[in-house]
């Protein structure tokens, strides 16, 4: 299951249909590949802003985002419950299927 960031959404609304790149919106497609920089501007396009900083703070990337448990959003990052659940089921979780897929024989 492929995850839509905001300007992915905000594109196919407006009838885009541009292919896949090897460079999505500025960072590779694969997560693991992330550097700091791609989470923390990931999570502004999906509209958590404030929350971004919490991720540039403790410096995850790409690896460390897909390695982070439910527990570690909700309590390591210090986000308000109601961010940090979003936050890992809408986005962390399916990132982490994806690349369990991608990465799958």
């Amino acid at each position: 299951m492929a995850v839509p960031d905001a300007e992915e959404a905000e594109g196919r609304e407006n009838g885009s249909t541009d292919s896949k790149s090897s460079i999505e919106n500025g960072r590779p497609p694969d997560p693991a590949h992330w550097a700091i920089d791609d989470v923390v501007n990931y999570f502004k396009a999906a509209g958590f802003e404030e929350q971004a900083v919490a991720f540039k703070d403790q410096e995850i990337d790409g690896k460390s985002l897909l390695l982070m448990t439910r527990n570690d959003v909700l309590t390591g990052l210090s986000l308000k419950l109601g961010p940090a659940l979003k936050i890992y089921e809408y986005h962390v979780k399916p990132l982490q299927t994806q690349h369990l897929k991608s990465s799958s024989p």
